[in-house]
């Protein structure tokens, strides 16, 4: 293997930024994982949509505006260029909007002297249309890892389709954090030959079993209630409506604890008013990732009731804090709860659903050491690993052997 560091550029408007510290950090953790080797150098272009307000009056376009332009995360530096969005109308050219405000920066950035040797594109649309665009441009190969919803339901668009099936073949890998995605895109017409699963690991220093006495002391929750949690923005796909309606039918002492916030947070509100469970049902907020592990321990259950997940990195989280999972049987979530240790999988996707779910759990409910013991086999050491084989692969020009781990 070559002494020489691959230089690698990142390219993805899912990156956090310090506006959106947890937005997209399933992306920033699996680069810092790379970066532990030793073996890469890096730097992180992550596109946000250009507005000229700032303010929270303008929700989600007032925070893009207050995201800097250059910061420093962990070390990294992170360059959020603008491109222009059209709400509403305009999907099919927001991969070359978003393209156009890149190539600027990173024109700037190889003169003075970051020559990448790879793009490494997440999320296949626009992020990773716009970075085949790119790779044209500049005359260097890219890859794309597909996340979940850029291939299990942005396809259904059909200049989107044809967009991202170009990309695909341009591409010299399309990565999956999945096995259920790469099959996603092998029957839209992608090349199996270039096809490879990575599946995200989980931070097994930073997610560990706490007392839950103590977690739930420092969080001043009860000690005598059963918890659910749901970890998640609060939007209609992720399902915390669902575990709101099924309060009524769990046990009177289960509480529910919703960490996250989001557009659907005053409905949900109205909704546990209006089903009298108001009090036991706990909005968090907001929780930054280092103080996760104290909210995974302090609960009894995860519940993630999405209606789409491409491989939900809280299942795992939960996992490693000895915390056992309930969650909807779509996409790679079977390749995560794949034993009872991990916890169970709903029958369907309802508020019924996830009380049958509920009793199945806890009359057989897991030691917290077996859930541990089966998250600890989702380490970051083989995607870290398959990742390095991959870019070594295509940067000395042989072709990239279809890898799946």
């Amino acid at each position: 293997m070559s002494n020489k560091p691959l230089r690698i550029l990142l390219f993805s408007s899912l990156y956090p930024s310090t506006v959106r510290p947890i937005h997209g950090i399933f992306v920033e953790t699996r680069l810092r994982e790379l970066l532990k080797t030793g073996e890469v150098q890096a730097k992180v272009v992550a596109p946000v949509p250009w507005f000229p307000l700032r303010g929270k009056r303008f929700g989600e376009y007032g925070r893009f505006a207050e995201t800097p332009r250059l910061e420093q995360r962990n070390g990294l530096e992170v360059h959020h260029p603008r491109f222009l969005v059209f709400p509403g109308f305009g999907m099919s050219i927001t991969p070359f909007t978003m393209a156009l405000g890149a190539w600027r920066t990173i024109r700037r950035l190889q003169r003075e002297g970051f020559d990448f040797d790879l793009i490494d594109a997440h999320y296949y649309y626009p992020d990773g249309v716009a970075a085949s665009l790119l790779s044209r441009w500049l005359g260097k190969p890219f890859v794309v890892t597909a996340r979940g919803t850029d291939l299990n339901l942005i396809p259904e668009y059909t200049v989107p389709r044809k967009l991202i099936l170009s990309a695909a073949a341009h591409a010299r890998a399309s990565i999956g954090v999945c096995q259920a995605l790469m099959d996603r895109l092998r029957e839209l017409g992608g090349d199996p030959g270039k096809l490879h699963t990575l599946r995200n690991g989980v931070d097994l220093q930073r997610f560990v079993p706490e007392s839950r006495a103590a977690a739930r002391e420092r969080l001043g929750l009860p000690a005598d209630a059963r918890l659910l949690l749901c970890v998640g923005h609060l939007i209609e796909r992720k399902g915390q409506y669902l575990a709101i309606q099924a309060l009524p039918d769990l046990p009177a002492d289960v509480r529910l604890l919703l960490a996250g916030d989001g557009p659907e947070r005053a409905a949900l509100e109205r909704q546990a008013t209006a089903l009298g469970v108001r009090e036991r049902v706990h909005f968090a907020g907001v929780v930054p990732q280092t103080e996760l592990k104290w909210w995974y321990s302090a609960a009894d259950a995860l519940a993630l009731c999405s209606s789409r997940e491409g491989w939900a990195n809280v299942l795992l989280e939960a996992m490693a804090c000895g915390t056992p999972v309930i969650a909807t049987d779509i996409w790679g979530t079977p390749e995560v709860v794949s034993q009872p240790a991990a916890g169970v999988l709903m029958h369907e996707r309802s508020a019924a659903g996830l009380v049958q779910a509920w009793q199945r759990l806890f009359s057989s409910l897991p030691e917290r050491s077996a859930t541990r013991q089966h998250a600890e086999t989702f380490s970051w050491d083989a995607t870290t690993q398959g990742q390095l084989r991959l870019f070594r692969q295509i940067t000395s020009h042989r072709p990239a052997e279809p890898h799946v781990g």
